[in-house]
């Protein structure tokens, strides 16, 4: 068996992604090879102060935190080979992290709740985000089968500069192990579901990807047919001007007493012009849950209307790269009382310190009005500072 240091390993998963669009280098994996099959390991780790300081209903609170960002932390197993023809990979990655909600240090709750419900906290779980294998060729395409990434949101949030920061951190909580980032201020979270799915081979820099994914009851009690997902794709480099065009659709019914259907669709662009980039996109959506929440299917008001917007603009300096975004959900119908909004601006500073460690400093302001899902307001103010690293 031969081991080697390999980069650009990471290109094969989805954090490969995340490098490439936000322009912070390549990742560094260590690879191991025997007879014409090849496992890569790679992963990354990140931990962040944040001082946060939140006003709702005329009342001020302020918490420090030792935490997570909007990713959490990642360890890939990566199986390669090419066996008659076929491109096979599997893929098992683990996410951890660093947060427990515990006011006890050694235990995973505190001994004085009494086990009451939603007193015990994990000392940090585990989520299992990669499960899957697929196979295919440059003349057909690829077939994908397990848990990945979804197809909805899947390009707007690796193009999120927060993704290797902090951003909006309202909804962060044990055991995600994250913040959300811009999620619910400008994209609803795509999330990794089980699929079935398709990827044509690019041509031309188009592409195309569709499949089935696991249904979600949200509404009624039968989910006869699976959720789909599709997105199509096109990407252009030049020597100095790159970019990227999408659009994405998701749709799934229910069935029974209380059912609806739910459909979104999305639109959105990068344009690169020397080192600046610049972002923007938008969806829409109909009984996708409450886009001010972010979680796709989370419908506490039944059959709601969500849309939103994010701009985002970057400028790399060297090895430093500074950023600003913004972005908006909005909520109404179904159950709702009011037009709920969540909007949030982030600046940040990105500084690759060498080719494993990124330090990162950003500044976060939220503000959540509507009566069903933000009564008396809420307006956030959080600075974070940390790092991560890929390896």
């Amino acid at each position: 068996m031969k081991s080697r240091a390999k980069t650009g390993v990471f290109q094969r998963t989805v954090l490969a992604s995340a490098l490439c669009v936000l322009g912070l280098g390549q990742a560094h994996a260590v690879s191991f090879t025997q007879g014409d099959s090849t496992i890569d390991i790679n992963g990354t780790i990140n931990g962040f102060y944040s001082h946060r300081t939140a006003e709702s209903g005329g009342e001020k609170t302020t918490n420090s935190a030792l935490t997570n960002g909007l990713l959490p932390g990642w360890i890939n197993f990566v199986f390669t080979t090419k066996v008659e023809g076929l491109d096979i990979k599997a893929h098992v990655g683990f996410a951890p992290g660093i947060n427990d909600k515990s006011d006890v240090v050694g235990l995973p709750s505190n001994p004085g709740c009494g086990g009451a419900t939603g007193c015990d906290s994990p000392f940090s779980q585990i989520d299992t985000r990669n499960l899957y294998f697929q196979f295919g060729s440059s003349d057909w395409g690829t077939v994908k089968l397990g848990r990945d990434i979804g197809l909805f949101g899947q390009k707007i949030i690796l193009s999120d500069m927060t993704l290797l920061g902090l951003g909006g951190n309202s909804y962060a909580a044990t055991p995600f192990n994250t913040t959300f980032g811009m999620i619910g201020h400008g994209y609803m979270y795509t999330g990794f579901q089980p699929q079935i799915t398709y990827t044509t081979p690019t041509m031309s820099g188009f592409s195309a990807s569709a499949g089935i994914f696991d249904p979600n009851r949200f509404a009624g009690d039968e989910t006869k047919d699976p959720a789909f997902q599709g997105m199509l794709n096109y990407d252009w480099k030049g020597s100095s001007v790159s970019g990227s065009v999408w659009a994405g659709a998701v749709h799934q019914t229910t069935s029974g007493t209380g059912s609806f259907d739910a459909n979104g669709y999305e639109l959105g662009g990068k344009l690169g012009i020397g080192n600046f980039e610049a972002v923007a996109y938008g969806f829409r959506g109909k009984g996708l849950g409450l886009s001010t929440v972010g979680a796709l299917y989370f419908s506490p008001f039944e059959k709601t209307e969500g849309k939103g917007y994010f701009v985002q603009g970057t400028y790399k300096f060297g090895k430093t790269k500074v950023g600003i975004n913004y972005g908006e959900n909005r909520d109404s119908d179904g159950l709702l009382t009011d037009t709920n909004k969540f909007k949030s601006m982030t600046v940040g500073v990105y500084h690759s310190l060498n080719k494993y460690i990124t330090l990162v400093g950003e500044f976060n302001r939220e503000k959540g009005t509507g009566s069903d899902v933000f009564p008396g307001d809420l307006k956030t103010r959080t600075i974070s500072l940390g790092g991560i690293i890929f390896f």
